[in-house]
């Protein structure tokens, strides 16, 4: 298939900014691959819309505040992003007109030297830990196309409310609309919880340029389905309960997941798993998830859930008609 059949005009004056006052009122246009229908709630209703029994999975990944601001010499102050940890002083970085062995000061007496890796991409190796660093000073990797400075609540808004696993530097979006007290309303309903660590890394932003889809190279992020997480899946399946996917990120940690036999395994290691259409979902029956960019790899996997690209661009269609907000701080949709 080609990229541009996943291409779609998105205004800007619909991509969110700024998140709801309150998680849960955000929108939710409901998707019926059956009928292919559409129908139109808030996200609160997924009190009325989950069923005692389903099985519902959440990625735990927490996002660092990774945008960090140094000082190099005859350059003055820089601003960069830590992308991934690789050991206790070295981390992948994104960096503007990287040279090997630039030298970039932070406060507090840490510096680091930025070292050219063998796939030319590129790492700085810190003096020390770095972590009180990113604790003191560091920002939120707000995503390119919120147009505006990260700003102090943006540690709070841009974080589910039940990460726990750091190591992310983006969220998890489709999880930024649950607040405690509706996951405590779907506990008390009968709706069963378990969880994935997958660190979304900076490639979740990464344009697909190629012509074709197939030639996409899918960058691959870290990856933890524990024994429990696995065992409950399986043990859903068994008993044909729905399974609820919340997320892009969720459903590639599940679906990496598979064992020889058809069952999920746990699993710890890295995904590079590219979902696109056709795909034969194994470990998911219904999938919650934001609006996404055109072109992107996310809006390829939910095409391939709704089981047509038409589907889902009708979907979204739908949405922009009725001015749902897209993208990380946007509306969300549930294809059931």
């Amino acid at each position: 298939m080609k990229t541009d059949q996943f291409n779609y005009d998105l205004p800007s004056r619909l991509i969110a900014q700024y998140p709801l006052s309150e998680r849960s009122s955000s929108r939710l246009l409901v998707v019926d691959r059956k009928t292919q229908g559409f129908s139109h709630a808030r996200f609160s209703d997924l009190r009325n819309l989950l069923r005692p029994g389903d099985l519902m999975i959440l990625n735990n990944t927490r996002v660092i505040p990774a945008r960090l601001t140094g000082h190099v010499e005859r350059r003055g102050a820089v601003e960069f992003l830590l992308t991934e940890k690789k050991d206790e002083t070295r981390w992948k970085v994104l960096f503007k007109n990287p040279a090997e062995g630039l030298r970039v000061s932070l406060d507090g007496g840490v510096s680091g030297n930025l070292e050219r890796e063998p796939d030319k991409s590129w790492t700085i190796r810190f003096s020390e830990p770095v972590e009180r660093v990113i604790s003191s000073a560091g920002r939120m990797p707000l995503p390119p196309y919120i147009g505006r400075e990260p700003e102090p609540s943006d540690k709070k808004t841009y974080q589910t409310v039940y990460a726990t696993e750091e190591g992310a530097v983006a969220a998890p979006t489709a999880g930024l609309h649950f607040d405690p007290e509706l996951i405590s309303d779907l506990c008390e309903k009968g709706v069963l919880m378990k969880y994935v660590t997958l660190h979304v890394g900076d490639g979740t932003f990464r344009p697909v340029k190629e012509e074709l889809i197939d030639n996409h190279a899918m960058h691959s992020e870290r990856v933890s389905v524990p024994r429990e997480t696995a065992e409950a899946v399986n043990e859903a399946k068994a008993q044909k309960r729905r399974i609820i996917s919340v997320g892009t990120t969720v459903t590639r940690a599940l679906e990496s997941a598979e064992g020889d036999i058809g069952e999920m395994r746990p699993f710890s290691g890295r995904t590079d798993l590219f979902i696109k259409p056709p795909y034969k979902f194994r470990f998911v029956d219904v999938l919650i998830t934001n609006f996404h960019m055109p072109r992107s790899t996310l809006l390829m996997l939910v095409s391939a859930f709704c089981g047509t690209r038409d589907l889902a661009l009708a979907a979204y269609e739908e949405a922009k008609s009725r001015g749902y907000r897209f993208l990380s701080y946007g509306d969300s949709m549930m294809i059931v």
